[in-house]
């Protein structure tokens, strides 16, 4: 096995004497802006499919996928193809939603599609425990919280930025992993 517990516990300190965390005021966190600056790679997480697929990508967003190199996380590709399960296959919609989405899928570049190590795999699970304990977090966010500090956790070890709209888990994630390596936007 490739997880060192030792070092995560210390590099992560779950057990943190911490009673809460909240999320930082917007001026002190770093958003996309007009024009794109270049920069380190990024990896999207999933909001932004989302957010192109339905218009609500703000420019500055759609002029940063032009700019940089843009990876994609197994760990998005789980939660898009979720839904074709998830989706109820009677609902009127449904059928162009999923047809949607597998061109999305298809349309990823083998070698931009990565999974997380198990080095990260096993920090995600430390890091959502932690934000969950520290935010009081209900336990049936933990899965989503967990595949996000997955996704953050795989671009810090790949050295990539974090492009997201999900603002409250990514900044709680940066605070007790500071990088320096998160992209946010808001949706149009």
């Amino acid at each position: 096995m490739n997880f060192d517990l030792a070092r995560a516990l210390r590099r992560l300190k779950p057990q943190r004497g911490a009673t809460s965390i909240k999320r930082r005021e917007r001026a002190q966190l770093t958003y996309v802006t007009m024009p794109p600056s270049a920069g380190a790679e990024v990896l999207i997480d999933s909001c932004i499919y989302i957010d192109v697929l339905q218009a609500r990508a703000p420019e500055a967003v759609k002029a940063l996928l032009r700019t940089r190199i843009v990876n994609h996380s197994s760990v998005c590709l789980g939660e898009l193809t979720h839904l074709f399960g998830r989706l109820n296959p009677a609902r009127r919609g449904t059928k162009a939603v999923l047809s949607e989405i597998q061109r999305v899928v298809q349309d990823i570049p083998d070698h931009r599609l990565t999974t997380p190590s198990e080095t990260a795999m096993g920090e995600a699970g430390m890091l959502a425990g932690l934000v969950s304990r520290l935010t009081g977090a209900p336990r049936i966010e933990a899965p989503a919280l967990f595949n996000d500090a997955c996704i953050y956790l795989h671009a810090l070890e790949r050295g990539w930025a974090v492009l997201t709209r999900n603002i409250r888990d990514y900044d709680l994630f940066d605070q007790l992993l500071p990088a320096g390596r998160l992209l946010l936007y808001e949706p149009e």
